[in-house]
């Protein structure tokens, strides 16, 4: 993966940039996102934010080997930090993390939201949390995606602000777009989660020491509804 060719997950994310936007990718790493849709003419500007030393000097070589220090400015800050009001940033992209520091990189930094950007995610794991917070700030969800790649899962998660918006809890689980479509990668995700939840469950059972029987209803109930589903 370079600037040129991005991730297959990279991709699918990149996709769903809007023609034009101010592009916030915060947790960039080396900035191929950033670079790859300015070169394609797509966005207007970028903002590269990095919390690392690391990924954040890889991204400013890789801005700058590409010519594009003036439109893509690379920040180090912590999450939303990156962005200033001046920016006048229309996405924001946060791809890579866990959902739960999605969750938290937009909760900490809920003062940098106008409330106009499209957010464009893409958690490893922990997308029920965040979809619980994109629901309990208004945001609705315009499009998810399960993707496999490198014997990974991906969901990419697309929310705008919106009219308030009420999902169950089936629906925050499974996500209420993938619940509709059932792609054929989403079905693969959940057979391959129900197989380790059962066995997950008959170790439990196994097990000398006791496990709390809060975790062993909870998982039960998910090998429930994915047996449902998957049905």
């Amino acid at each position: 993966m370079n600037q040129q060719t991005l991730s297959m997950r990279l991709e699918r994310v990149a996709a769903h940039v809007p023609t034009g936007a101010g592009l916030a990718d915060i947790g960039s790493d080396h900035g191929y996102l950033p670079v790859a849709l300015m070169r394609r003419g797509v966005i207007a500007m970028a903002v590269a934010g990095e919390v690392a030393l690391t990924p954040f000097h890889a991204a400013e070589r890789t801005v700058r080997e590409n010519d594009m220090t003036p439109w893509i400015s690379v920040r180090l800050a912590n999450g939303l930090a990156a962005i200033k009001p001046e920016d006048e940033i229309t996405a924001i992209s946060l791809c890579g993390m866990g959902g739960e520091t999605i969750r938290d990189i937009l909760d900490s930094g809920k003062a940098r939201l106008s409330g106009q950007e499209r957010l464009i995610l893409q958690p490893n794991g922990g997308e029920q949390p965040l979809r619980q917070w994109l629901m309990e700030q208004g945001y609705r969800i315009l499009c998810e995606e399960v993707l496999r790649e490198n014997r990974f899962d991906y969901e990419i998660i697309v929310a705008e602000r919106a009219e308030p918006v009420t999902y169950t809890a089936e629906e925050l689980y499974f996500g209420p777009l993938q619940l509709q479509a059932r792609s054929p990668a989403f079905v693969a995700k959940w057979q391959r989660i129900l197989r380790l939840k059962q066995q997950t469950l008959s170790h439990f059972a196994r097990a000398q020491q006791a496990v709390p029987e809060e975790k062993m209803q909870d998982i039960a109930r998910h090998v429930q509804w994915i047996t449902e589903l998957l049905a």
